[in-house]
């Protein structure tokens, strides 16, 4: 693995694979740097659109300045830098390939100071982003191998809860953008993604068994018992819960994402089921040919992008699973 940035001041590309040539780097934009709206990066969206998602849309831009504050002070329990966050944010936009989400974290990423040149700071930011592609893309691969090397480079608990959940929802920005974007009737993909395999949560209960220590009720502040108490009653969450509420601010916003993008009126129709197969698979090709034979056959705008939100929040979900657990 050798992981290798180029950093001019005219362009970008993370890259993570030796094979990789000059020719994929491509320009950097500052601009996409200066957003009013952090999560949808200032999509023009009908007002109508916005009010309906307002129930989802308000935490997941509260978590776009939880996981990406403008200063982040590392101690010893909390390692990650403004510069790990925002490198395996790109990492991750990149593995989605939607455009808009690479421009705007490159430019945030650019002129951050990055580790220092020691062999130890480069081993560990290599981990941090062969980890962050593999998860994103590859999620199959993640085993014990992959979480020992992240524990090997000195990433503490909190820090592994705050990574994954950063590149759980890189991908489901990555997917949301890419809805709002095909029913606008944009382009998403302007640069090669890769394939990524859909992945379930594990169905029955109390096969899945936590990896890292979950919260100890004798040492839990007051916020963690509360999103302990509050989340353990969500299914979804009922298992990753104990883990995540390390972080409970964290907590709090993923759940509310969770129970504001239900949608009890999903129809089975074939084209949600391409759609919503392409989307999980290769948002960077998602686009107008997928979203508007929804509207066609009948689903209010507002239902289509409910519905594809929720797939893309479970995706979320499946990466947890994955990395924060393992089958009985």
């Amino acid at each position: 693995m050798e992981q290798r940035r180029f950093s001019g001041k005219g362009h970008w590309y993370h890259e993570t694979q030796s094979n990789h040539s000059q020719t994929e780097v491509l320009p950097l934009v500052p601009e996409a740097a200066n957003v009013d709206d952090r999560f949808l990066l200032d999509l023009a969206l009908p007002e109508e659109i916005i009010a309906a998602c307002s129930g989802w849309l308000d935490p997941a831009r509260a978590l776009c300045d939880l996981l990406f504050p403008l200063d982040v002070t590392v101690n010893r329990l909390h390692t990650l830098s403004a510069y790990d966050r925002m490198s395996t944010a790109l990492t991750v936009a990149q593995a989605c390939g939607v455009q808009r989400l690479c421009n705007h974290y490159a430019a945030l990423l650019a002129p951050l100071p990055g580790p220092d040149s020691s062999r130890e700071s480069n081993r560990r930011l290599a981990q941090i982003t062969q980890y962050a592609r593999q998860l994103a893309s590859s999620p199959d691969v993640i085993d014990d191998k992959a979480q020992n090397q992240l524990d090997e480079v000195g990433l503490t608990t909190y820090d592994l809860v705050l990574i994954n959940q950063i590149i759980g929802f890189i991908g489901f920005q990555a997917r949301v953008v890419a809805v709002f974007q095909a029913m606008l009737g944009h382009p998403v993909r302007w640069l090669p993604g890769h394939h990524i395999q859909p992945h379930t949560v594990p169905a029955l209960p109390g096969a899945w068994v936590p990896i890292l220590p979950v919260v100890e009720l004798r040492y839990a502040s007051a916020h963690q018992l509360e999103s302990l108490s509050r989340w353990q009653s969500e299914p979804l969450l009922q298992t990753l819960t104990p883990v995540l509420c390390h972080e409970p601010m964290l907590l709090d916003l993923t759940g509310e994402i969770l129970i504001n993008s239900r949608d009890d009126n999903a129809l089975n129709v074939p084209a949600l089921s391409a759609a919503i197969d392409l989307l999980t698979r290769s948002p960077d090709r998602f686009s107008a040919a997928q979203f508007t034979p929804l509207t066609d056959q009948g689903f209010p705008a507002r239902q289509a992008i409910s519905l594809l939100t929720r797939s893309a929040f479970l995706g979320w979900l499946e990466r947890l699973n994955i990395a924060l657990g393992k089958e009985e």
